[in-house]
């Protein structure tokens, strides 16, 4: 995989959500996944790391439809301010990153996606392939923990308000699976299957809406806040995923497997008042130990992607530590 890993050009102008940090180097990257599809990534190194010694190194997802220039970076960054090696990669078919048709939801990519990041790190001199673990915020939480099950080169994983997408397809955060609606949901996805083979355009799936209404619920409320203001708005991310893919991600579980990643620790950051706090305690409850859940107070769903006074920085410096020791 060595070999195929190219640096972007270093010349770039910044262009992230967030400020950049003087604590860390940073430089764009790129690298291919399994199923040929170039990754671009941004890599996080502190200032003064000794290159002569291997440290350890995390990668980072972004939430579903986002960017790498937004959450991710920033926990990236934040991350390596704390003397971690970092890169956060735009999952395929999103942002820079390759694969067609663009905004295509695939669980089996955006689980390779961070199998082909661990390659990546690994084939840095200044990276202990024993020291790797991953963090994975809203969506690319559940598709963090469905490549550390089957990747035992990852040694420590946490999440961040985790959306497990696979689940949410089926039955939204409802408790139990309506197979009545699941069937009416993959009949409307064939009927669209078959309206663009007939040469319909191509139906897309907006995660976030354009704009609010006096109707609109207090979730879409909350993604409205980020994704299109200008507290987490960028150009690359559309939160707009094709409406075919929903149908092969009502197939992507992860917690039936959560086992496998025993003896490996999993970290589970939720907010207490967050919607997606069903996901985190799911998981929790069908991981094997060590794991953790951790409950932010005052924190919603999208707190936790921003709001640094919210987000335990101090929670996850030292699960990282201990674990990737």
């Amino acid at each position: 995989m060595g070999s195929a890993v190219a640096e972007a050009a270093t010349s770039e102008t910044w262009d992230k959500t967030f400020t950049k940090s003087d604590k860390v180097d940073h430089r764009k990257v790129t690298f291919y996944n399994k199923l040929g599809i170039m990754l671009v990534a941004d890599l996080y190194v502190p200032k003064n790391l000794e290159s002569s010694k291997r440290h350890p190194a995390i990668v980072v997802g972004h939430p579903y439809g986002g960017v790498k220039e937004q959450t991710s970076g920033l926990y990236a960054q934040t991350l390596a301010e704390r003397r971690f090696v970092t890169v956060a990669h735009d999952a395929s078919y999103n942002g820079e990153s390759g694969g067609q048709p663009y905004f295509t939801a695939s669980a089996e990519a955006f689980v390779e996606d961070f199998n082909a990041a661990v390659d990546y790190l690994g084939s840095n001199s200044f990276v202990d392939r024993e020291r790797i673990g991953l963090l994975g915020v809203c969506g690319s939480g559940g598709f963090g923990l469905a490549a550390a099950e089957i990747d035992p080169r990852i040694k420590a994983v946490a999440t961040v308000s985790m959306y497990d997408i696979g689940q949410g397809q089926r039955q939204g955060l409802a408790a139990e699976l309506d197979n009545d609606a699941v069937k009416k949901q993959l009949k409307e996805i064939s009927d669209q299957r078959w309206a663009e083979v007939d040469g319909a355009p191509r139906l897309m799936a907006v995660g976030t809406p354009e704009v609010l209404t006096e109707n609109s619920n207090p979730i879409e409320r909350e993604f409205f806040d980020y994704y299109r203001t200008p507290r987490g708005q960028h150009p690359r991310s559309t939160t707009t995923m094709a409406r075919t893919s929903n149908a092969p991600m009502t197939l992507f579980w992860s917690f039936p497997r959560l086992s496998w990643i025993s003896p490996r620790p999993v970290l589970f950051i939720t907010g207490d008042h967050a919607h997606s706090r069903i996901f985190s305690e799911q998981a929790y409850a069908a991981a094997s130990e060590p794991k953790q859940l951790y409950v932010v107070e005052g924190a919603g769903h999208v707190d936790l992607y921003d709001r640094t006074n919210l987000i335990p920085w101090t929670k996850l410096q030292s699960f990282f530590e201990q674990n990737l020791a």
